[in-house]
Order: C-alpha cells, then structure tokens, then sequence
C-alpha cells in the first residue's frame, strides 16, 4: 500500500448516512490494514435488524501463539458490568431487590453504607472507589483474598457522598456481584449460566468461574513483535470485569437485551442513560461525532472491547481485542465511520 495512503481519507459517498448495504471490501480493506501492519488484533462483529451482516478476525495470524478460531474467546473487561447490572435488574422484576434498597442492608460495616443505595451502586454515583487500584498501580494481577480485597475497600472509604457526582467504581459493582450471590444463593457464574447463557443459548460467553476453555492470551508490542503480558486475574474481578466471550455471542446479548427479551422495557429504561447524561444504570452513551449508541467498554491490562447498540438503527457492534494499539474508541468510530459513510484517516504506521 502506498505511503500516502497512510494518511489518505477514507472517502464514502453520501456522507452522514447509514449504508444500509455493507460495502465489505471497504471494510475488509480497513481490517486488513490494521492486521498486516501489526496494528491491532481482534474481531469484530456487526448486527442490523437482529442478523449479523459482517464479522471479521484480522492480525491472528501476527501472534507467536497462532492456535485460535472462530470459538477463541477475548476477556471483555467491563463489558461484564452490562451483565452484572442487567442480573440485579432481573432481580428488582422479581420484587428481591429495590433501587432504593441500602447498602447497609448488605455491609452495614462500610461507608456511608446507611445512605448509599443500590441506584447509586449502578450509576457510579455511590462516591466509592476502585478496589483494583492500590497506592497508584493495579495490584490485583496476582491472586487476592476476599478479606484482602475488602480490606482495600473499607481503607479507600468514599471520596463523596451519594448523588453528589458521578464517578466510575470498579468497587460498587464488585459489591453488587455479591449482593447477586446471596440474592440468588448461587455463585455469579452459575447465575450467568442460567439467566444469561442458557437462555440465549450462547456457546461463547462465561464467567471465569465456568472455567471456560480456548480464550486468547493478552498481548502488548515491543521490538516489532507482540509479547504476552502478564494481566488482571479474572478471579479477583468476578462481576466486575472477568466474562470472556466472541463477539458474535456479545451482540446475541445485546441484541436480546435491547429488544426487551431479557428484561421487560421499563427496566432498559432505567439503565439508559438519561438525556444529557453520559451514564446510566449499568449502560453508557457513547457519541461517535453526533452518531448516538449505548453499551459499555471494557478494560484490562491487555485485553479490550466495546458493545454499543443504536436504536435509530437497530444495530449492534461488537468489538474484541487482546492486543491493542488503537485505542478501542478511535477503532470503533472508524468502524463507524465506515457504516455511516463518513471521512476519517487510516491509523499511521509508528
């Protein structure tokens, strides 16, 4: 490909406007791009009126380690934060749980327990902190107890009180995934089991504690070459950030959750965000150049994704990656970009 091509514009026709045919040489070309130039790699998924109309892995085969297929799995960080709360949604539909319900119904020994509320838990408006960062640095790669997690808990304390601001609290769902565990007397990956995969009869998609097989390894790149990194352990994030599924099976989720086959309407339209707010109740919005979708991202050390959904449009995408150097954000707009058919740049070799 042409040095000046690197920089080019991606230029579509009709600007603004979703294609509703997928060009998919266009998108196979930008894919394959970021694979052959060591850029990125992952898989993405796209569904419109509830089919998937494109996926592609790209970049594979740049791995040391190249056993994979259409079944390797990615961890989806935070994306498992949608599930958690959708479970604590299901809970409140079955009258075992109020939004207005105290924390201190659960661990009175905590602060501000007495006026923290399980609304404010899921919108990250609880003023709690984020028990995976100690003294600055992500502590939690190595196997942490329980006793030791709580310990970071009660110590970080609350930087505000309830409902003052929003502030994200990696610490707030990780308390949820235990009020799910004694609400539903079953560990959370066993609830997912049953209210989640077996349901939508997903093959790809399990809590770590499934002990699910055939899941990619996260990498990072150095000397020209990817290495294997060392990551979060996913038992120290149970419900927080542990799930691992295909993007395929991600979208089946989402797909089934926006469309009200997982909870009833008036509870999606309390995890939506509200208007003019960039959080909801276990569902973001994100704005990719005034193209609206909602979903959550997800985070670890290695591994990354993104799950939106448009109403507008009835559409869903899914994104994995284990071995990022675009970050999932600026990824997933020019996958945009490319739908809509809207002008970007290609990423630039470093």
């Amino acid at each position: 490909m042409m040095k000046s091509k690197l920089i080019a514009l991606f230029l579509l026709t009709s600007a603004g406007l979703f294609s509703q045919t997928i060009d998919r040489k266009k998108m196979d070309d930008y894919l394959n791009y970021i694979g052959n130039n060591n850029l990125g790699i992952g898989s993405i998924s796209i569904f419109k009126d509830g089919k998937e109309v494109y996926s592609k892995s790209f970049g594979q085969e740049n791995l040391p380690d190249k056993i994979y297929n259409k079944d390797t799995k990615y961890h989806v960080g935070s994306v498992t934060k949608m599930v958690t709360a959708t479970l604590i949604f299901k809970l409140i539909e079955e009258g075992k749980l109020n939004l207005e319900d105290k924390l201190s119904d659960f661990f009175p020994e905590l602060p501000n327990a007495n006026i923290i509320t399980i609304r404010n838990l899921l919108e990250h408006s609880s003023g709690l902190g984020s028990y995976v960062v100690k003294d600055g640095e992500v502590w939690v790669t190595d196997k942490a107890t329980r006793k030791e997690i709580f310990h970071v808990i009660q110590k970080q304390g609350t930087s505000f009180k309830p409902d003052e601001k929003v502030a994200y609290s990696n610490t707030a769902y990780y308390l949820l995934t235990d009020i799910l565990e004694k609400k539903y007397n079953l560990p959370y990956h066993k609830i997912v089991e049953r209210e989640i995969t077996a349901p939508l009869a997903l093959k790809n998609f399990a809590s770590t504690k499934s002990n699910p097989k055939n899941v990619f390894k996260p990498y990072h790149y150095e000397n020209n070459h990817w290495s294997d990194m060392k990551d979060i352990l996913p038992e120290n994030v149970i419900g927080v950030g542990d799930i691992v599924s295909t993007s395929k099976d991600l979208n089946i989720f989402n797909e089934n959750l926006f469309h009200n086959k997982i909870l009833k309407k008036s509870s999606m339209e309390k995890m939506i965000p509200a208007s003019g707010k960039g959080w909801g109740r276990g569902i973001a919005l994100w704005d990719f150049d005034g193209i609206t979708f909602y979903g959550h991202g997800g985070d670890t050390l290695g591994s990354h994704a993104l799950l939106i959904y448009s109403p507008e449009q009835n559409l869903s995408i899914a994104y994995n990656t284990n071995a990022e150097r675009i970050n999932k954000e600026s990824f997933v707009k020019n996958i945009v970009s490319l739908l809509y058919s809207k002008e970007f740049k290609w990423p630039e070799i470093k």
